[in-house]
This record gives C-alpha cells, sequence and structure tokens, in this order.
C-alpha cells in the first residue's frame, strides 16, 4: 500500500509565511507527495521532500522559474495507477472540467488538481477526481484541507482532511 500526501495552492509567503504544523504533521510517514500548483517560492518544494519524494506542477501565480522547473502538467505512475496532475486554470468550463480534460484520451486513474482551493474527491468515469483545497487559504471554505491518496494495487482511494 502507498500513501500520498496531496496538497496545492499553498501561496507561500503571500497566504502564509510557512506550511502549516498541522499539515507537516499529518503528512509524517507518507511515501510521496504531490503538489497541483500555486506554490509561489521553491523553498516550499525543498521542504517537502525532507519527508517524502515530491511531484509538483505549476499552477497560475507560479513564476516563470518554477513553470520551467515543473511544468503545468504530468503523470505519475504509483504501483497499477497513473496519476494525471495539474493546477486547473485557464478560460473554458469548470476549474474540474479543465483538470478533467487535460487528461482525455491518457488512461489516467486519477485526477489531481487545485486552482478552485475547493475540497473535490469524486469518482467520475472510473476515474478519481481529487482537489485537496488549501492547507493555507480557505477562502470561503470553513476548513483549511490537504488530501491522502492510498494506492493499493490498482485500486486509488482519497480522503480530505480538515483543519482549522
Amino acid at each position: 500500500m502507498v500513501k500520498i500526501a496531496v496538497i496545492s495552492d499553498t501561496h507561500i509567503p503571500k497566504k502564509s509565511k510557512s506550511l502549516p504544523q498541522v499539515l507537516l504533521d499529518g503528512i509524517k510517514g507518507v511515501d510521496m507527495i504531490i503538489h497541483a500548483g500555486d506554490i509561489n517560492r521553491d523553498y516550499v518544494l525543498y521542504e517537502l521532500e525532507e519527508i517524502a519524494p515530491v511531484h509538483a506542477v505549476a499552477g497560475n501565480t507560479d513564476d516563470e522559474y518554477i513553470e520551467k522547473m515543473l511544468g503545468k502538467k504530468k503523470i505519475v505512475t504509483v504501483g497499477e495507477c497513473r496519476i494525471g496532475i495539474v493546477h486547473g486554470d485557464g478560460t473554458s468550463g469548470t476549474t474540474l472540467e479543465r483538470a478533467v480534460r487535460a487528461f482525455k484520451g491518457e488512461n489516467v486513474s486519477c485526477v489531481v488538481f487545485g486552482h478552485s482551493h475547493i475540497p473535490v474527491n469524486n469518482v467520475m468515469d472510473d476515474m478519481l477526481c481529487f482537489n485537496p483545497g488549501s492547507a493555507t487559504d480557505k477562502r470561503k471554505q470553513e476548513y483549511f484541507s490537504y488530501g491522502i491518496l492510498t494506492i493499493d494495487g490498482g485500486n486509488i482511494q482519497g480522503e480530505i482532511k480538515y483543519f482549522k
């Protein structure tokens, strides 16, 4: 079984000076970390890499340096699961629709995205659509949040972790 922490939209240092301790404590012991963009400072990735290997994409508020370093879209294979990672920004449709469309025809088991700061953990057409929300900028949400994906063979499940 593989456990993957999923975060997005940390917006460091604008929305928080650092990653919240409750997040760092909650993701200790994971096998991998996915960051779905709007990182804003590369040192956030280095801090996360001290916990587990990180796979990340750039979001719409990330600068050219981060975009060149990470790219805007990627697919990570874990066991029998292919996980598509994209921020989800754009101009047509909803954030969810843009994220799903980004991987059309690419046979992914899960699409991880961010941008809206609204947690999503739904299965559509046998594909998990997963947005962890934000651990530093909850906007109109009641709670801050991050996610955990659990992969067992070809089975992938998501869980949103909420905190104040």
